[in-house]
């Protein structure tokens, strides 16, 4: 299992509490499927999506899983069931059906229809580093990972973290181009999305794009900054890092991945454990070596 997005964040204070602390006040909002009359639940969940444990310890980093699921009930359906009704009713009274009624009727369509509707699960996966100070979420939206950070502050009562950048990096990413800056352990590859400052600017996406060409030093020449851009640090990852600092698709290179190819197949666990402590290591170097390059320790002192 490899984190596809980075979500990441600082706790600005040590926390006293243990892994035994912690898995206990996980079990206070352990996952639990739907209730008939529920559109959806949430709460901690296996990492290996077995067993009963919440956490997973490897070298001090802790591996969290939120499980949501959801029922799945199209608004399409409800609305033709609605329109039905409505026009039956209409029919037979020869009078209007108004907005609060058809309301009323579409709350009682919904609750005869829950408890039949399939549901679908999500996972949103985490770690924390005590040690490093570091809270990572895999998720590509800032809603996964505050509902994340959420739950688990609901849990243990306190969580006090900052996004690792409180500040858009855009004009540092915009001089890795603009003045060739670039630090030497990263290679710019050839995707990356420009934006003129003004609120409603213009917004340039290219792909398969050397990114030193004059094309694109004419569009920096004429104001735009790079909001997203390509890039493999030190041959161990690839990925799309934006102006907030998030991390945007993710890939190990092989450099990485095949470090544990001697782990049989069928040992699923071991599997599991291997590839978790080698991808989080690796995420704590790179976050550790992006608060150097963007200057971040200074930003939250």
């Amino acid at each position: 299992m490899w984190f596809k997005n980075l979500k990441l964040y600082t706790l600005t204070q040590d926390l006293d509490i243990t892994e035994e602390d912690l898995e206990t006040k996980l079990a206070e909002f352990k996952f639990r499927p739907c209730g008939s009359q529920e559109i959806a639940t949430m709460g901690w969940g296996s990492p290996f999506n077995q067993g009963k444990t919440l956490i997973h310890v490897t070298a001090g980093r802790i591996w969290l899983t939120l499980k949501k699921q959801e029922r799945i009930l199209p608004a399409a359906v409800v609305n033709a069931e609605l329109a039905d009704k409505v026009a039956l009713i209409e029919a037979e009274t020869g009078s209007p059906v108004g907005k609060k009624a058809q309301q009323d009727i579409k709350q009682e369509i919904i609750q005869r229809l829950l408890p039949q509707a399939f549901t679908k699960n999500s996972f949103t996966h985490g770690f924390i580093s005590w040690k490093d100070k570091l809270v990572v979420v895999d998720a590509s939206a800032d809603g996964k990972a505050e509902a994340f950070l959420a739950m688990l502050r609901k849990a243990i009562g306190s969580l006090p973290v900052i996004p690792m950048a409180r500040q858009s990096i855009q004009g540092e990413l915009t001089a890795w181009l603009k003045d060739d800056s670039v630090p030497s352990d990263i290679v710019i590859l050839e995707e990356a999305e420009l934006k003129a400052l003004e609120e409603d600017g213009a917004i340039i996406r290219c792909k398969n794009q050397d990114l030193y060409s004059d094309e694109i030093s004419n569009h920096l020449a004429a104001g735009k900054s790079v909001q997203k851009i390509a890039i493999e640090w030190n041959e161990t990852l690839q990925a799309i890092i934006q102006e907030d600092l998030s991390i945007k698709r993710l890939k190990f290179t092989d450099v990485i991945v095949e470090q544990n190819d001697d782990i049989p197949k069928d040992d699923q666990l071991a599997r599991l454990d291997a590839n978790f402590a080698l991808m989080s290591g690796e995420i704590v170097r790179f976050a550790e070596r992006l608060k150097v390059i963007f200057q971040l320790d200074n930003e939250q002192e």
